[in-house]
């Protein structure tokens, strides 16, 4: 989601995240939050990037997705760059995560997405339909090779071009290898069926022991009815593949209602969805969910939740979901961010599992996507998972 060209976060947090230095001293937290389905959090630090780091001839950030690769240890990280001010591409990364916190984030690598034909891709251009929009990236467990999320777009008006959303694999020079079938509810149309325009694929993760592959899109169906208001959450759909495109199941998510009230005087509406999912290792039926929203005037408001499937209603065949009576995806609280102690509270948009702690205690690492703005910052945070 294209969130920091229309949007200002609060004064207070504003001049923190743009006053901080890049050896942000590492902080740790033993708060404990609220619990999931046995779930609980602590804080262990964080760091923040610095704005638009230059390395090797690109600029750092839009970093909207991160990924821990199981053979080289490293993170990768995908930016959300259009290829407006270098190719679209990722990042390799060393971060240096353990119980007493973040310290340090060291960048190792980087390379473009190539298309089939070995050329990068160019930004968007009317009428040609090869640009992308990266939104998330998922190291390949068998392979350790990458799949990457694509949002497409809908055209604003019916001359632009659309461009479908993808989940593609490539090799880790990012080279293309291929692309996954989506389910046909995911593809955009000039109509009124599929995915609202940048609210298409933004999640995916691998699980059951990585022979299934699950995506979600960001916001409902433009046939699922409407977005999130004060009054109302939204379902979105969260579908679950085998690694050859075969649809296994389809489910309803239940994605919260906005948080509060906006600025009356902003021309802004509430922007709200799920740019990220992680599946448990040892549980085909269960996530983490990332539920990201920003309302004028209140800013960001970032929460994960622990959703399971079991007994949720399968719904692939539905054309519809407005009106129906089905049982979504159950869900419950896991952290806020607002209760976490972080510098600052930004655009979320990425988590994986990262390496675990003497004791047995995981560690979740997040990433933030300051779409290259002033007043966002890249942030990285780790959590103690039990």
């Amino acid at each position: 989601m294209k969130s920091s060209l229309i949007r200002r976060v609060g004064a207070a947090a504003l001049v923190l995240a743009t006053t901080m230095t890049p050896a942000v001293a590492a902080q740790s937290h033993d708060t404990v939050t609220r619990s999931g389905f046995g779930v609980r959090v602590r804080l262990l630090g964080e760091k923040i990037v610095p704005h638009k780091l230059s390395f090797q001839d690109t600029t750092v950030g839009g970093l909207s997705g991160i990924d821990r690769n199981p053979c080289t240890g490293e993170y990768v990280l995908i930016s959300d760059d259009r290829s407006y001010l270098q190719p679209a591409r990722f990042y390799t990364a060393r971060i240096k995560v353990d119980g007493a916190g973040v310290h340090s984030v060291d960048f190792t690598g980087t390379h473009p997405f190539l298309q089939p034909d070995g050329s990068v891709y160019p930004p968007p251009s009317a009428g040609d339909g090869k640009a992308v929009d990266p939104e998330e990236l998922r190291v390949d467990p068998l392979s350790c090779e990458y799949w990457w999320a694509q949002e497409g777009d809908r055209p604003a008006s019916s001359s632009g071009p659309v461009i479908q959303p993808s989940i593609q694999f490539a090799a880790r020079s990012g080279a293309y290898r291929g692309q996954l079938p989506l389910p046909p509810n995911y593809e955009v149309t000039l109509g009124d069926r599929g995915p609202r325009r940048n609210k298409a694929v933004e999640a995916i993760t691998f699980g059951a022991r990585s022979r299934v592959l699950t995506s979600a899109v960001e916001g409902p169906l433009l046939q699922d009815g409407p977005e999130p208001d004060l009054e109302h959450g939204a379902l979105i759909r969260v579908t679950q593949q085998s690694r050859k495109g075969d649809v296994l199941s389809q489910f309803a998510y239940p994605l919260e209602k906005i948080f509060t009230e906006p600025d009356p005087s902003s021309p802004w509406p509430p922007d709200t969805g799920v740019p990220s999912i992680l599946a448990f290792p040892d549980d085909s039926s269960r996530y983490l969910v990332l539920e990201r929203t920003w309302v004028a005037g209140a800013g960001y408001k970032i929460r994960i939740y622990d959703a399971t499937t079991r007994g949720a209603t399968e719904v692939h065949n539905m054309d519809s979901l407005a009106g129906q009576k089905i049982v979504p995806m159950r869900k419950k609280l896991v952290a806020d961010f607002h209760d976490l102690g972080l510098s600052t509270v930004d655009n979320t948009e990425g988590m994986t599992w990262g390496p675990t702690l003497p004791g047995g205690e995981r560690t979740l690492l997040l990433v933030s996507d300051d779409n290259f703005a002033q007043d966002e910052v890249t942030q990285i945070v780790a959590l103690g998972i039990r």
